[in-house]
């Protein structure tokens, strides 16, 4: 009324927040990360470490967030770093990633440690929160370290060695090297500011208004008074000789064109995100085809993710030495499991048995193998049990 900022205490004032952004990413990163990292030598699989799918997708995860993620092999484990807790050192000349530092704090009045990533081994330094004086607490040393171990001298460093290469790997979320962000939080924004201005306008207006008419001289007080027997007793008393009286009213939000303006903010956000919706293929009874149409957008845009990643994996693979080359990621897709059994075995009498049971969509890998792994013993029973007959007869 008199211009001056004052701090509204009646007015609703929801800050509600979507959780897009959430889902769009977890649905991209566990679609193609989720089943883990499929190679042909299974061995090779174990000397990745037995948490290395795990670290993969928290890989994934921050690389579509962040736009940027970077994995260390620290002698046979793959370690993840963010951007908040990793600056990347590149070269001048062709841009390679050459060095970084990382640094970390568990609180303010704790020590912040520091390491000094380089091609010929790591630094460690810690700065202390009473001086803030950066003292080296472990001077250089290389990647690998080669020991020897005896009852006499205990535990004894011979060498270092370090890497071919710098053992720290970048991880881009797209080719354009930016986050998954950049496009969709001014959609995510305006969501958000209906919503909650929507559920402001329902609360302001969800309580009963009394207009009590003939009543001018009836001040602040009066009027409070009046509300609060109302809310207690349930009933008021007024002057109908004086003309007085008292009517209820309510207020109805209109409510259509915000609702569906909400519904086509969300249908774009899945169009523009390349999201795969759940709701398309979840009324009826959907077919292969129509299944297969509705993930093509999304299969286009992870396919674009899994270049970033197989970059990744082909320069974490020649930094260890692994001559191999990872295979396509099983990816987690809704199937129509009756029409997808009944194609594989109208073609299985073509088809090997190992080949008709990775084609079916209700065996994962794993039990694929195990099943071939029975049918094998079962076939050399059989065969030594034929072969027993015979030699008998």
């Amino acid at each position: 009324m008199y211009g001056t900022k004052t701090e509204n205490l009646w007015s609703a004032n929801y800050k509600i927040t979507s959780n897009f952004f959430n889902r769009f990413v977890t649905q991209q990163n566990q679609y193609l990360l989720g089943n883990g990292l499929n190679l042909e030598d299974k061995e090779k699989k174990k000397q990745l470490g037995f948490d290395f799918d795990m670290r993969l997708v928290d890989m994934g995860r921050n690389a579509l967030v962040d736009g940027l993620s970077f994995g260390f092999w620290d002698n046979g484990r793959l370690r993840v770093f963010n951007v908040l807790e990793f600056a990347p050192i590149y070269d001048e000349e062709n841009g390679a990633l050459r060095a970084g530092v990382r640094f970390w704090q568990l609180d303010r009045e704790k020590p912040e440690r520091i390491t000094f990533f380089e091609e010929n081994g790591f630094t460690e330094y810690l700065v202390r929160p009473e001086d803030s004086r950066m003292v080296e607490i472990k001077p250089k040393r290389a990647y690998l370290q080669i020991v020897q171990t005896s009852e006499a001298d205990g535990t004894e460093i011979l060498e270092g060695v370090n890497y071919p290469s710098f053992p720290i790997i970048p991880m881009w979320a797209n080719e354009h090297k930016q986050s998954e962000f950049v496009g969709m939080k001014e959609s995510i924004d305006c969501f958000d500011l209906i919503k909650s201005g929507f559920a402001n306008n329902v609360d302001d207006a969800s309580e009963i208004f009394w207009i009590i008419k003939n009543a001018g001289g009836m001040g602040d007080v009066e009027l409070a008074q009046f509300l609060e027997r109302i809310k207690t007793v349930k009933a008021a008393t007024v002057d109908a000789e004086e003309g007085g009286s008292a009517e209820p009213h309510t207020i109805d939000i209109p409510y259509e064109a915000r609702n569906a303006l909400l519904e086509r903010l969300e249908r774009d956000m899945y169009n523009d995100f390349q999201a795969f919706n759940v709701q398309s293929v979840s009324a009826g009874k959907a077919t292969a085809t129509e299944i297969n149409a509705a993930y093509q957008p999304f299969d286009n845009k992870v396919d674009k993710f899994e270049h970033c990643v197989f970059d990744f994996l082909g320069r974490l693979f020649d930094l260890i030495g692994f001559d191999e080359e990872p295979k396509p990621f099983n990816r987690s897709k809704i199937t129509n499991q009756l029409e997808q059994t009944q194609m594989v075995l109208m073609a299985a009498q073509y088809l090997d048995d190992e080949t008709v049971l990775s084609k079916l969509p209700w065996l994962s890998p794993e039990e694929v193998e195990s099943i071939m792994e029975k049918k094998v013993a079962e076939n050399v029973d059989r065969f030594s049990r034929r072969f027993k007959c015979i030699k008998f007869f």
